[in-house]
């Protein structure tokens, strides 16, 4: 038993992969196997025969040394294809006494060719799903099939009214055979935000490229250029449905998603603090198929006069892959007691809809007890929170150099409370300045004047799809960071209730008329508040007053 266990601990771990499951039969993919360190012996691919094709294999490794620490990766890439049609076993590769991991990979048929399938080169597109829920997410993927060789190509992205588009990773190539024809095949994913219930038709892409002539020049001079010919072609239109947001769905932000995931931590596991001194809390929420713009902000509980809470600026951002866009928000929050005691923090709660499943559901952190208690040696204020009981009280209130200490704790907490809120202060208006900077440089490709003109036209034009987008727009551009329920927190009460109504006519399911005047006008109001602002300081106002 002793001698198992040592060559267990000996044994090196071979990690196989393959670059996509399902595959189509006659359609190649690759098989990765990569291992730390040299295994016990050579592989042996003999096992694959069975159900697989060996096109080609390769061996790589790569050596690095960080901070002091070597480490190494030996790659075996093997590009294969598949016999037959079915769930088929990737089996342990033997190298020596080490192995590799199985793998269970399905093996469809090939679809059904496509129009124009006989031609040399052709574009074939395809969604996820054909029916999707407004502003949830559907994956677009367009395949360039050739057997001929391009000197140089470009594609237009997909298009459509009131959709928001984002492009997934980079493209993947692979061979497969249409007809019994082979075929060389470059894959590019996209992430489609419908932003406005009813029928959606997704135009023809086009591709226009530089063919390569199979023959050479007349005279046959190897220095002569390649001699290519300019090709045209289409994809075929894709059409939606998407439906609007399910009546049953009452919370007022709405959010479809398929996954979605909130955490919270805390600078403090014991989530007891001193007095005057700040409890930093962090609340992370990542969701798949949004983009981080449409999640919603955290609802803070500050109505405590004896727990302020200063919020930092969220941090948004958006991680692409094959599957999709995975949306990521996260704000610190500092909490600052001025009384001891035991201070409740609300639960926090974010209704969404599972677009998987079709319901509502709900992402709850549960309410969280917070303890202060005051610095050693201090008196506390018989008027305080819950106070915490100090021993001989009563001794400390008879005597007069006890009531002076008391005094002096006071003035000393209000000289570090005020120091700490102006060193906050100072780094929330340099980051507001560096925002501001960094607007700059981005309204010279795209002008402020543009977007508010749009945003008038749109509004003038009653049309609400047109009027979101560039309400959108405006967001990016002006308030860098925030999304549309942050704009609507600085403007006056009306214009919060005309984008309200904005919102409530884009996902109702009911027919309606729209009129988008009352909405320019209370724009142009609030800029030319926002300007008059300007005009007496150079700095921008404060996001979070302190």
């Amino acid at each position: 038993m002793l001698l198992v266990s040592i060559g267990n601990a000996w044994a090196v771990e071979l990690i196989a992969s393959v670059d996509r499951n399902p595959v189509s039969i006659n359609e190649s993919f690759k098989l990765v196997i990569r291992a730390s360190e040299s295994p016990d012996d050579d592989p042996d691919f003999s096992q694959l025969n069975q159900d697989f094709e060996i096109l080609n294999q390769q061996q790589s490794s790569r050596s690095s040394w960080v901070n002091g620490q070597s480490s190494k990766v030996i790659s075996w890439n093997l590009n294969l294809m598949a016999k037959r049609v079915g769930n088929l076993n990737i089996p342990s590769i033997p190298f020596g006494d080490d192995q590799s991991n199985p793998i269970s990979l399905q093996v469809v048929k090939n679809p059904a060719a496509a129009v124009g399938s006989n031609d040399a080169l052709y574009l074939d597109v395809a969604v996820s799903d054909n029916e999707v829920y407004v502003q949830a997410q559907v994956i677009y993927t367009v395949r360039l099939f050739q057997r001929v060789s391009l000197a140089k190509a470009s594609l237009t992205e997909p298009q459509a009214d009131n959709v928001m588009v984002e492009k997934l990773g980079d493209d993947t190539q692979f061979n497969t055979q249409v007809n019994g024809v082979n075929y060389t095949v470059t894959e590019r994913k996209y992430a489609l935000f419908p932003q406005k219930s009813g029928s959606l038709t997704i135009t023809p892409l086009t591709l226009t490229a530089q063919v390569v002539s199979q023959g050479r020049s007349a005279y046959g001079s190897i220095f002569n250029s390649q001699q290519t010919k300019t090709a045209r072609i289409y994809s075929a239109p894709v059409q939606l449905t998407v439906l609007a947001a399910p009546a049953q769905f009452t919370a007022k932000h709405w959010l479809a998603a398929e996954q979605l995931h909130l955490e919270q931590t805390w600078s403090n596991k014991e989530q007891t603090i001193t007095v005057g001194e700040p409890l930093t809390r962090t609340l992370t929420l990542l969701a798949k198929g949004v983009t981080a713009s449409q999640l919603p902000e955290f609802t803070l509980d500050d109505n405590n006069s004896s727990l302020k809470t200063y919020p930092d600026q969220a941090v948004l951002k958006n991680q692409h892959n094959a599957d999709g866009v995975i949306a990521f928000r996260e704000q610190k929050i500092a909490l600052i007691p001025s009384k001891p005691g035991q201070y409740q923090v609300k639960a926090i709660e974010i209704p969404w809809f599972n677009t998987i499943t079709g319901q509502q559901e709900i992402a709850r952190l549960p309410a969280v007890t917070i303890t202060a208690v005051a610095k050693e040696g201090a008196v506390i204020d018989l008027g305080a929170v819950n106070p915490v009981p100090i021993v001989e009280l009563p001794q400390v209130i008879a005597s007069p150099v006890s009531v002076e200490a008391d005094n002096t704790w006071k003035w000393l907490a209000l000289s570090f409370a005020a120091g700490w809120l102006l060193t906050l202060l100072y780094i929330v208006i340099n980051r507001l300045k560096g925002r501001s900077e960094k607007a700059i440089v981005v309204n010279e490709d795209l002008p402020l004047k543009t977007v508010i003109k749009q945003l008038e036209t749109a509004c003038k034009a009653n049309d609400a799809v047109k009027t979101k987008l560039a309400l959108t727009q405006w967001l990016s551009l002006q308030y860098p960071g925030l999304n549309l329920d942050s704009i609507m927190a600085l403007c006056g009460r009306e214009l919060q209730d005309e984008i309200h109504g904005l919102n409530q006519y884009l996902y109702s399911e009911e027919a309606g008329h729209w009129n988008g005047s009352h909405l320019a006008e209370l724009v142009r109001v609030h800029l030319q508040e926002k300007a008059d602002a300007a005009g007496k300081g150079n700095a921008l106002e404060p996001l979070h007053r302190l």
